[in-house]
């Protein structure tokens, strides 16, 4: 019988041309909601007081809606938020009433808009119902900001933005305020827009309820722009000109390295950061010999799958407006991924010399985003020299057609370790469209990926095309796509395309179609102990190119959210596959290729989060291969708020296989300790014994931020063998002094 590839030209034709083009124009709610703002009489102090006339006459944006756990009716306590301005800052004065007790999950900034009592403040200044700023503050005045960028969903906000603003708390015993002042140079907005988006989200955790000053739909994030009410200026504010800031910083350290046998060293380093505003909102970065020391490590994860793990990017000077580069592709395809810069594949740190990024909005509607890196010559690596070029164009009310360059190339010299011409340099490059509609309830993208390397003259290519529905109830995605055998992202992320052959130590690539679909209903219950139960089915198919299967697999599973914000998971995964290569799992005889069929069976269980004691726990038993398996994941966290976090971390899984095959006791526990003695003081500590990966380590970290965005970092590392246990692998100490000065 002959296997049908699937056609993705027809399946976007038919995604493209039947989608409903008509919906609901979210402009009604910048008529329905709008706060008159006009110049404050008297100077603002910033003391969390609200004492100043200027806050007399000022607008206040009042009478929210019910956002979560639904959208209907008004919370069970008020917040007021007044609007006034000056010269140089936009004030926001809150009063939420609340009582004297408050959820706060720690004194650490940049942690999150969701897991404390919090107002958070969504600003978009160009009114294009796209991109635009996220302002948090806490009744114990921790600080949390990020950009808004189309086309970043919820989950990637990674709140990396980071800029000067100022703010006051204070605590009553019915309400707390918060003061805020803006700079305007922070904004980044040109002159002659006297209409900003804005929306307003309060977080009461003691209540559940998340609160919003429009009445947004539940199945968007509030700061979706599609559904902000609206700032009206007495006068269109003036551009604040040219914002420049250095950041220099300076390192020493001691380290050793038992297992490459390097003795200890003493070094010393140096380098900046650079920010400076080309225009009100395009921004150039540079950076310097730049340093990570500083940066928390993973957390390490046991790892059942035969392809490698995705972990998020951490170092700061990559997270800023990074959708423009990562957001192209699919999770597990994406053509660009920032850790392949300055690090190897094992995540050990390879030198970068400099780098300069310019990233922002070069018009209204387009967004523009390059960079280039220059990696050091190592005895180990080339220098490399990456280079990344992408545009954002926004057509229509909200859709986008965006596109992408990028570029590898190893520099080699007489010391140069090169050995294989044909990696001298890697390129891709892409276009996608995305279609968003004015309500954002349906979308559809549609994207074409090349790759280019020395002596592959064959197009290798990848391409998608997928769609999807999101109401109150009701969401669906879509998703079908095909990579070929020798599409490389050299600055990517590509997964599957690898295979491993454990008993003839070999790599194969194999190309692949890829068809997905979810779809899930929630359902909200007017009566008993649930705010919503949701079904949840996930498909996925992987087909070999001439289109007989590879693998498929099935997710159903049944979500239980309790009005305690404790919830209850019931999953059930099947795995169909036609294992193509010998796969090792354990010390044993390697599985041979051939077909498998496997069911798992689980439930997930949180407890109240809003406790001081809470737990996670996760336990899957089912088939693996052609054999069992047993796993659980146990995390408690208990809370001295808000002042301290104790967290401990569990995973075990046994993986048992008929004779000669062999067994496998995976193992990881990962304690985790922070304290913070203040809003400028954090000490934390991480450790992790992962028997998978034969490493015990630990990661100690002080920081103090003895002025604003101006640190000092004291960190210590430790990474010993769990076999034979304890038997040091490496050790460093390093003392990181960084100032942030405005220029």
């Amino acid at each position: 019988m002959k296997h049908r590839k699937p056609n993705l030209l027809l399946l976007a034709l038919f995604l493209l041309f039947t989608y409903p083009l008509f919906s609901q124009d979210g402009m009604k709610f910048q008529e329905q909601y709008q706060v008159k703002i006009g110049k404050s009489k008297s100077p603002i102090k910033i003391d969390g007081i609200l004492d100043e006339s200027g806050w007399a006459d000022a607008e206040e944006a009042k009478d929210f809606h019910m956002k979560w756990p639904n959208d209907i009716g008004r919370p069970t306590r008020n917040t007021f938020v007044k609007i006034t301005h000056d010269d140089h800052f936009i004030y926001f004065g809150i009063k939420a009433i609340d009582t004297n007790y408050y959820i706060a999950q720690t004194l650490k900034r940049d942690q999150g808009i969701y897991e404390s009592d919090a107002i958070s403040i969504a600003i978009d200044p160009v009114n294009q119902r796209t991109n635009g700023f996220l302002f948090s503050i806490t009744p114990y005045n921790v600080q949390t900001e990020e950009l808004v960028n189309v086309g970043a969903p919820s989950e990637e906000l990674s709140f990396s933005w980071d800029n000067k603003w100022f703010s006051a708390t204070s605590r009553h015993p019915t309400y707390w305020i918060a003061e805020i002042a803006i700079p305007f140079h922070t904004l980044r907005f040109n002159e002659g827009h006297d209409k900003w988006g804005l929306n307003i989200l309060r977080s009461d955790l003691k209540t559940n309820e998340y609160s919003c000053w429009t009445d947004m739909p539940l199945n968007f994030d509030f700061y979706d722009f599609g559904y902000s009410g609206s700032i009206l200026w007495d006068k269109a504010p003036v551009s604040p000109g040219t914002n420049a800031s250095i950041i220099p910083y300076i390192t020493s350290s001691a380290s050793s390295n038992k297992e490459l046998a390097n003795p200890t060293t003493a070094k010393f380093n140096a380098g900046f950061d650079a920010k400076l505003s080309l225009t009100p909102s395009l921004n150039l970065d540079l950076t310097v010999n730049p340093d990570f020391s500083q940066v928390e490590v993973d957390r390490q994860v046991t790892n059942l799958t035969r392809f490698d793990i995705f972990f998020p990017e951490r170092r700061t000077f990559f997270l800023e407006n990074s959708d423009l580069f990562s957001s192209y592709g699919i999770p597990p395809i994406r053509p660009f991924y920032s850790r392949t810069i300055g690090l190897d594949k094992n995540a050990n740190p390879i030198p970068i010399l400099a780098g300069a990024r310019v990233s922002g909005n070069l018009t209204k509607k387009t967004r523009v985003g390059f960079m280039n890196m220059q990696t050091k010559l190592t005895d180990d690596f080339d220098a490399q020299n990456y280079t990344a070029v992408s545009f954002n164009q926004q057509v229509q009310a909200r859709s986008s057609v965006k596109g992408y360059f990028l570029n590898r190339q190893s520099i080699a010299d007489k010391n140069s370790t090169l050995k294989d011409p044909g990696d001298n340099f890697g390129r891709n490059a892409g276009l996608e469209y995305k279609f968003i509609d004015k309500a954002g309830k349906w979308n559809a993208w549609t994207g074409f990926h090349r790759s280019f390397k020395p002596n592959i003259n064959t197009p290798e290519y990848y391409g998608n095309v997928g769609g999807g529905y999101a109401s109150k109830h009701l969401n669906v995605i879509v998703d079908a796509g095909k990579i070929t055998d020798k599409y490389y992202a050299d600055m990517g992320f590509v997964n599957r395309v690898d295979n491993y052959d454990a008993l003839l130590d070999t790599v194969y690539r194999r190309g692949f179609f890829l068809i997905y679909n979810q779809s899930s209903y929630t359902f909200f219950p007017k009566k008993g102990p649930f705010n919503q139960l949701m079904v949840s089915l996930e498909n996925d198919a992987i087909l070999n190119l001439d289109g007989s299967q590879n693998e498929r697999n099935h997710d159903l599973e049944l979500r239980f959210f309790l009005k305690n914000t404790s919830n209850l998971v019931l999953h059930f995964h099947k795995n169909v596959n036609n294992l193509l290569y010998n796969t090792s799992f354990t010390d044993g005889k390697p599985i041979p290729p051939g077909k498998y069929s496997a069911n798992v069976y689980g439930l997930t269980y949180n407890t109240d989060s809003r406790k001081k004691f809470f737990f996670e726990t996760n336990i899957e038993a089912g088939q693996f291969f052609n054999g069992n398996i047993f796993r659980y994941e146990l995390s408690a966290n208990f809370r001295i708020q808000p002042w301290a976090n104790f967290t401990m971390s569990l995973q075990q899984a046994n993986l048992s296989f008929p004779g000669v095959y062999g067994k496998n006791n995976l193992f990881l526990i990962a304690p985790r300790i922070e304290i913070n003695f203040s809003n400028n003081l954090f000490w934390t500590t991480f450790l992790q014994y992962n028997n998978q990966r034969n490493n015990f380590n630990i990661n100690s970290r002080l920081q103090w931020r003895y002025k604003p965005m101006s640190d000092l970092f004291l960190v210590y590392s430790d990474n010993y063998f769990t076999d034979p246990f304890m038997k040091n692998k490496s050790r460093a100490i390093v003392f990181k002094l960084n100032y942030w000065l405005n220029l």
